[in-house]
């Protein structure tokens, strides 16, 4: 039977502003994408008939809510494919923790897919694909840094600021996103500035990224998720150079550029939160 193995990687924001609601009921956004080696594992299977999700994660949905099959319907429409398949998830990405790992299943499919059928659709392609599946999706696919407006799909790539360490702690608290974008407003004259972020990142000068990350959503999810404020907190006391929920939450990270201080900082954490988790920039 032939089967794809394929990496899924996550990702941080490390710079989120929202600048309106458009006229289709998005928001238009302004965002810097940081993909991370912290990664699920996706298996890709021929199958007779329709498709099987699979998965060692007993909260992930298997049916059609969740992106992998959205991204499998897809590429048979485009393509004009009807083939079944089996896909196995491992999940190491926390699940609904802003760290797009439903969006990167769905990029792994998607590139997985094209191996497995032997599509040869290029980069671009996918892409066009996965912007009907979810906004992370393209980012997901193409990885590395990037700037990321309109939806989060207009995508320009950046100087790679790669093999820079972070700690992820996630809360466990359940976030709405739809609800968090409800409670913004996009007119408040409070901006992120992107261009310092961006500037930080193509001098390769993690402390300028540091001292500059900020996510607009932040003080929203706060309200309905307040140990946010406490991790951050331990994080900085222990050593992180700046720390930033990533998305819309509830995960946060923070930069470390001390080897020492971040593995000090896991295990003094790991006893006080459920999820912390090691990780690095590629």
């Amino acid at each position: 039977m032939k089967e794809i193995v394929i990496k899924s990687y996550g990702k941080v924001n490390l710079g989120l502003d929202v600048l309106y609601k458009r006229e289709d009921g998005y928001h238009e956004i302004s965002t810097v994408m940081q993909q991370i080696d912290l990664s699920d594992t996706v298996t890709i299977r021929e199958n007779e008939g329709d498709i099987v999700l699979e998965s060692d994660c007993g909260g992930l949905p298997l049916d059609s809510t969740n992106l992998v099959y959205r991204a499998w319907r897809a590429i048979q429409d485009r393509t004009g494919i009807d083939k079944g398949v089996q896909i196995i998830i491992q999940k190491n990405i926390p699940v609904s923790a802003g760290l797009a790992g439903g969006s990167s299943n769905a990029a792994a499919v998607l590139r997985g897919l094209n191996q497995l059928w032997d599509l040869d659709l290029k980069e671009e392609e996918l892409k066009d694909i996965g912007r009907g599946i979810g906004a992370d999706v393209p980012f997901c696919i193409s990885g590395g840094t990037a700037l990321a407006e309109g939806i989060g799909d207009k995508l320009t790539p950046l100087k790679p600021f790669k093999d820079k360490e972070l700690l992820l702690i996630n809360p466990g608290a359940k976030v709405s996103t739809a609800e968090i974008y409800s409670s913004l407003n996009p007119n408040d004259k409070k901006r992120v500035d992107i261009r310092k972020i961006v500037s930080s990142i193509e001098e390769d000068d993690i402390r300028g990224v540091a001292n500059n990350i900020e996510n607009i959503m932040e003080d929203v999810v706060l309200k309905k998720v307040p140990i946010i404020s406490h991790i951050k907190a331990d994080m900085v006391k222990y050593g992180a150079l700046g720390t930033l929920m990533s998305g819309s939450g509830p995960t946060v990270f923070g930069l470390f550029d001390d080897k020492e201080k971040l593995e000090f900082s896991m295990k003094r954490l790991r006893s006080k939160y459920p999820t912390v988790l090691l990780a690095k920039t590629i």
